[in-house]
């Protein structure tokens, strides 16, 4: 066992999680930006993760280890609106910021789902309530604001490497692709995830359990819906299936019913500016889909992606335009 393990496991046993016996860190994948592990306890499995320092991808990309704190407070912001919505934290571990929370048995990743053909537009509704739920609590909220200052962390994690790194290598592009983050970084309306992904939402009974919530910032809440959004239209070009666009559809409508702390056209504009600066990241940014590998998939999302950056529609009318094959 390596030394940062083995602090790992003292900690946990310091915590009270495990006992004296053999410990095994069964290490999860799926990740860039933590070490994830699943451990077996006397009371049942946990899940243990550290965010690195370096994330996991081509390019160097650095991000500071404290957003493992940040990812504590979301999830336990979140449970307040709604427990149901995040797993439970057990623990926040000295080392290196990781913590340990609670597994969830019986929990297909929506990801996986969406991949094997299982797709549920209520499910998609249902995240886009989940987001909206928490927005709306920590819209204009004093304590969130003061709890959730990372505006330099999110600029690291999310704004350099996805607009301000495309707009860097695009000459055409760039002015207003500066524009749409300097409006993203300037906006404090509530508390952002900041990477509602089907690879990080789980399928439970009682519906969506939000995980890594590393980037959470109190910001612009476009940003959640737009980010989401994107995954699923990028997955509609991936796999040609038109239900992953009327699951975007349906997760943008509900989460337009639950705008209750401003005018939900200006929110489905930013949204629209934002999902399509998201989708040309995808194929051009610092943090690229890994399964969008064909020409022309990536043909598709850049050329609708660049004339929308340049005649941005309100996020509704773009998934409702949004093509999954050239034609």
């Amino acid at each position: 066992m390596e030394q940062g393990d083995a602090d790992i496991v003292g900690q946990l046993r310091a915590a009270g999680l495990i006992d004296n016996g053999d410990v095994v860190l069964e290490p999860l994948t799926g990740g860039v930006s933590c070490d994830v592990w699943k451990v077996e306890t006397p009371t049942g499995p946990i899940v243990v993760k550290r965010p690195l320092a370096q994330l996991r991808v081509a390019a160097e990309w650095l991000a500071p280890v404290e957003r493992g704190t940040s990812e504590v407070r979301w999830l336990r912001r979140a449970r307040g609106v709604d427990a149901r919505l995040a797993p439970e934290v057990l623990a926040e571990l000295p080392t290196g910021h990781a913590f340990a929370m609670r597994f969830l048995p019986g929990c297909p990743v929506w990801k996986d789902e969406l991949i094997a053909g299982r797709v549920d537009a209520d499910f998609a509704a249902a995240v886009g309530r989940g987001i909206a739920a928490v927005h709306s609590a920590t819209a204009d909220n004093d304590a969130d604001r003061a709890a959730f200052p990372n505006d330099a962390m999110f600029a690291a994690l999310r704004v350099d490497p996805f607009i301000l790194y495309v707009a860097d290598h695009d000459a055409e592009l760039a002015p207003t692709l500066r524009a749409i983050a300097a409006d993203l970084s300037a906006r404090k309306i509530a508390l952002v995830h900041g990477d509602v992904s089907p690879k990080n939402i789980l399928v439970s009974a009682d519906g969506p359990v939000f995980l890594d919530a590393e980037c959470a910032v109190y910001g612009d809440p476009a940003f959640d819906l737009a980010f989401c959004t994107t995954h699923l239209l990028l997955k509609a070009v991936w796999l040609d299936d038109a239900r992953l666009g009327a699951a975007a559809a349906a997760l943008v409508d509900a989460y337009r019913a639950g705008i209750d702390w401003e005018d939900s056209s200006d929110l489905l504009l930013r949204a629209g500016k934002l999902t399509a600066a998201l989708l040309l990241a995808r194929v051009e940014g610092k943090s690229p889909a890994p399964y969008l590998t064909d020409a022309e998939h990536k043909t598709v999302v850049r050329e609708q992606a660049r004339a929308l950056i340049l005649a941005p529609s309100p996020l509704d009318a773009l998934v409702t335009q949004w093509k999954r094959t050239l034609s």
